[in-house]
């Protein structure tokens, strides 16, 4: 089950954090992954890395805010290896401001890479699977924009509109035989959030806020995106998967 042996799947955001820990986890199932991020260098690094564990994955810059550049990547990749199957749109950026003091700027410049850019790489890979009558797409949303939380109104209405544009694409695209959900992270302990883990208050308080106790770990969030990418989950479609350690559940 869950083998993903022969398929070809781009990630974005893959050099750290949750798209890395996603990336190497299809890889493991078999994906062939194309590792997106602007770094064209560090996704050199990667690509090198899972080569060298037996694995198969190459290399895909560009800016998911270039979205000319996008839909050439998803062309080129679904032109080179004859299929492109799953796309993992997990590339996004945060900014903290309260209300009063947030910069149009700050806000568009959000909602281009987290929501604008999860859009115009779905529509194109739309464009590609529908042809074939088979694909996944799957996006990254948020707790955050299940809950709420102070000086992030650009992240969480980005994050928010993904879930609706989760929804609305699932029932555009199943007919195609293609699914398309999000995953929602809570609290994982990733590179970005080395601060906030060494801020003794924050970190109490998010072990004290989720049931289970802790951070969740990134070999926790490859998983549930294999899941969603297999064939086994051909009839989960428009869905948000929760992945929190019940914090979004507990009072």
């Amino acid at each position: 089950m869950f083998d993903l042996s022969g398929k070809v799947a781009l990630i974005t955001g893959a050099s750290r954090g949750l798209g890395w820990a996603m990336a190497q986890s299809l890889a493991e199932s078999g994906a062939h992954v194309l590792l997106n991020a602007r770094d064209a260098n560090v996704i050199d690094e990667r690509a090198a890395e899972l080569k060298s564990r037996g694995l198969s994955g190459e290399a895909a810059p560009f800016d998911v805010t270039d979205y000319a550049a996008a839909a050439a990547a998803v062309e080129a990749a679904a032109s080179k290896h004859g299929r492109f199957d799953i796309l993992v749109a997990n590339a996004g950026i945060q900014h903290r401001a309260p209300i009063t003091e947030f910069e149009t700027a700050d806000f568009e410049r959000v909602v281009a890479t987290n929501l604008t850019g999860v859009w115009a790489l779905a529509k194109e890979a739309a464009k590609v699977m529908i042809p074939a009558k088979r694909g996944r797409i799957i996006m990254t949303g948020s707790i955050s924009a299940l809950l709420g939380r102070k000086t992030i109104p650009a992240y969480i209405a980005s994050k928010g509109a993904v879930h609706s544009l989760t929804r609305q694409l699932a029932i555009e695209l199943a007919p195609h035989n293609i699914t398309v959900n999000s995953i929602a992270p809570g609290y994982f302990a990733t590179e970005m959030n080395t601060a906030l883990i060494n801020d003794k208050e924050f970190n109490d308080w998010v072990c004290g806020r989720t049931p289970a106790g802790r951070w969740g770990q990134l070999d926790e969030i490859g998983p549930p995106a294999v899941f969603l990418a297999s064939d086994e989950a051909s009839y989960v479609n428009g869905h948000v998967l929760v992945v929190d350690g019940a914090f979004s559940v507990a009072m």
